[in-house]
């Protein structure tokens, strides 16, 4: 082991507070020196893939993350060729063509319904939860469908379209209680399936199918959680598809995670092991998406609510392992529980992860929009 990683690796720790065999929660635990060279090298990659490796631990992982993230300690490791090439391939190939457009669905949203289920609230909502008057999990997520449904001002007889509709959390909460009809559209075989049965006599229609095959006309279009795998080549054809899709006078509803800065790739091991082709976009690339197709009317940011829906998502995918465990793997567990509490130390930071809902109209609405939080 060259103790120059070693060496580097304490140095650059110090900096956000924390001690490699420390006392503290979010110190951490070496087991193999090879580590040292791993994380510096290779970064975030690195840094995960030694965790699923157990070559690391500590007591709290949102912790550790959340004080690496907020003293930017990633700008300060240094990655290798082989890393900077797949981050140059990114920028180059457009990883979320229609032709790729299921990938994501067969590697994440297909790992099994068994998963989600068992993490989830009881709608099956995998987006961040409204937890403004809320103090658990199913109230929350009902009240960020609520919120959807009441900055869309849903009236009973309207046609919506759900791009990249999941389960069906939207259709049948909006069918169940503003009495609309939606189509919703996936990737992911294991969600149609699922979500057919959980929408079993509800005007809540679903289709295997990309976004950009979508031609009907709707009142309202929603899209929650499903814009961070469009990809930054494709963002202007997105809201095109959306713009072509919705009714004069609608409304489109746009739920996203967002980043702070513009990118053209995605966190290396989100990529390979979480979401492939995955991308968050920023504000200043959906400003450019939406020119001259729509009319920004809101934009809210509660990104903040990520991280407790995150954590009550860990809770829920430890509490229930055992019920699960014979279709996963140890490495598997591993990694589901470094992503969502590395996921939640980056919401908590506040400099990274941000989550937004923006509103846009085609032509502006007659008198303006009132905000609704």
């Amino acid at each position: 082991m060259n103790n120059s990683y070693k060496k580097i690796t304490e140095e650059i720790l110090e900096l956000a507070g924390v001690t490699i065999n420390g006392s503290n929660p979010w110190d951490i635990r070496i087991y193999n020196d090879e580590f040292y060279k791993r994380a510096i090298t290779e970064g975030e990659l690195g840094l995960g893939e030694s965790y699923m490796d157990g070559w690391w631990d500590t007591e709290k992982v949102d912790e550790f993350i959340y004080k690496i993230l907020s003293a930017h300690l990633d700008e300060k490791i240094q990655r290798k060729y082989s890393v900077l090439f797949r981050l140059f391939a990114a920028r180059i190939i457009n990883l979320q063509s229609k032709s790729r457009a299921f990938i994501v669905g067969e590697k994440h949203y297909d790992l099994g319904n068994d998963l989600f289920q068992n993490m989830l609230d009881k709608r099956m909502n995998y987006s961040c939860a409204y937890w403004k008057d809320a103090d658990n999990l199913n109230k929350a997520q009902e009240d960020k469908l609520e919120l959807i449904c009441r900055k869309l001002f849903l009236k009973p007889g309207m046609q919506v379209l759900d791009i990249g509709c999941g389960w069906g959390a939207f259709g049948k909460y909006s069918a169940e209680k503003y009495d609309v009809e939606v189509v919703g559209v996936t990737v992911s075989r294991e969600q149609v399936e699922l979500g057919r049965k959980l929408c079993a006599g509800l005007p809540v229609e679903f289709r295997l199918t990309d976004y950009r095959a979508v031609n009907e006309k709707y009142d309202r279009i929603v899209s929650v959680g499903m814009i961070e795998h469009v990809g930054y080549k494709n963002y202007k054809t997105f809201f095109e598809v959306a713009n072509k899709c919705i009714k004069d006078d609608g409304l489109f509803l746009l739920h996203s995670i967002g980043s702070i800065k513009s990118v053209k790739t995605h966190d290396l091991w989100t990529n390979k092991y979480i979401f492939p082709n995955g991308m968050l976009p920023s504000v200043a690339q959906l400003g450019k998406a939406i020119e001259n197709l729509f009319i920004m009317e809101d934009w809210h940011n509660f990104g903040i609510d990520y991280d407790k829906t995150l954590m009550e998502w860990y809770n829920n995918f430890v509490s229930n392992w055992d019920r699960i465990r014979n279709n996963y793997s140890d490495r598997f567990f591993r990694m589901w529980k470094y992503f969502l509490l590395s996921s939640a130390g980056s919401f908590r930071s506040r400099c990274h992860g941000q989550l937004w809902q923006v509103v846009l109209s085609k032509y502006g609405m007659p008198g303006g929009y009132q905000s609704i939080r």
